[in-house]
């Protein structure tokens, strides 16, 4: 059955999925790298596509930005349309040493300063990490592809105008790599509902430097990012 936020109807929505924040992301990626696509929803126009990879189903979808609007689609997705395979495929801060604009970033693990994880987790401090299976086959899929990766943890957000005056300090002393708004909460949903997720990340700004991508190139030419993802989940379903 369609959701409040997802119009799809039963079986339109693959197993795995990958997920943008911008919807018109979603549909780049989805004209771009898949075959036989159909667009299966656009409630408030967060567009969602399925379509085919090398004779994988593969749906890609948008979330929105922040965990708040991203949990929606990670719990309907899981929920009502049995989606066993989540990736999210967005841009980062660069903030780690020798992190530069366009590097990819796959995150072992994802701290936060949102209070959505202690609510979910009694009050307490969860580690949201990401599947091993899905991270080890995305860095299988670099190493082939010939791209260099980051992997480590990054930092999701709840403010992207972040108020706290040493934060970059803060995460840079922890040996954070990126920050970016999504990937804790979707790792703490995946835990939860025992499905399977990552987040491959592309810097589209490295924090205190002045240089950073357009949003056209944000939403049209992180490849090898899509390129990991895709190849990933092939490997991952060999």
């Amino acid at each position: 059955m369609p959701t409040p936020h997802i119009e799809a109807p039963p079986g339109s929505i693959a197993e795995a999925v990958l997920l943008p924040g911008d919807p018109l992301r979603a549909q780049h990626i989805a004209e771009t790298y898949l075959s036989d696509v159909k667009q299966v929803t656009a409630v408030r126009n967060m567009l969602g596509f399925t379509g085919d990879y090398k004779g994988m189903s593969v749906s890609v979808m948008g979330t929105g930005m922040g965990i708040a609007s991203a949990s929606i689609y990670f719990t309907e997705l899981i929920r009502e349309y049995g989606v066993k395979r989540l990736v999210r495929v967005g841009s980062c801060g660069g903030v780690g040493a020798g992190v530069e604009l366009r590097d990819v970033v796959i995150a072992i693990a994802a701290s936060t300063d949102s209070a959505v994880n202690r609510t979910r987790y009694g009050g307490w401090d969860f580690a949201p990490a990401a599947d091993y299976r899905l991270l080890n086959s995305a860095v299988n899929a670099a190493s082939e592809l010939e791209q260099p990766v980051r992997v480590g943890t990054v930092h999701s957000s709840d403010t992207f105008y972040n108020p706290v005056a040493n934060a970059v300090d803060i995460w840079r002393r922890m040996g954070i790599l990126a920050v970016e708004m999504e990937a804790a909460g979707l790792y703490a949903i995946a835990a939860e509902e025992r499905v399977r997720a990552l987040a491959i990340l592309t810097v589209s700004d490295v924090i205190g430097v002045v240089e950073e991508t357009t949003p056209e190139e944000r939403q049209k030419t992180f490849d090898s990012m899509i390129h990991i993802a895709l190849r990933g989940l092939e490997i991952d379903a060999a």
